[in-house]
């Protein structure tokens, strides 16, 4: 069953197509009605937030360290282990 309602909603394109195709907004009704309140304001407001996601997902407080491999990360593991496993002995 189809409802009687329509909706303005905003498509932004994504600057990074491995990520998403686009982001569609559904804008509030009282948004368009609001003095000084324009397309223009609206569709950037928008682009902003789709980039602020996509910056937010990428990198985030680790920076390029998200970016290692699970190998990397293994080896960085044993390593760690083995010297801590010395330092007892070491200690003993």
């Amino acid at each position: 069953m189809v409802k009687g309602i329509t909706r303005q909603v905003i498509l932004v394109k994504s600057p990074d197509p491995k990520l998403f195709e686009e982001a569609i907004f559904i804008v509030k009704e009282e948004a368009m009605n609001r003095e000084g309140v324009g397309p223009d304001q609206v569709l950037r407001e928008a682009r902003q937030a789709a980039n602020g996601y996509l910056k937010q997902g990428k990198g985030g407080s680790f920076g390029r360290l998200n970016q290692l491999p699970g190998p990397v990360w293994a080896a960085a593991g044993a390593a760690l282990a083995s010297l801590g496993w010395w330092g007892w002995f070491c200690l003993l």
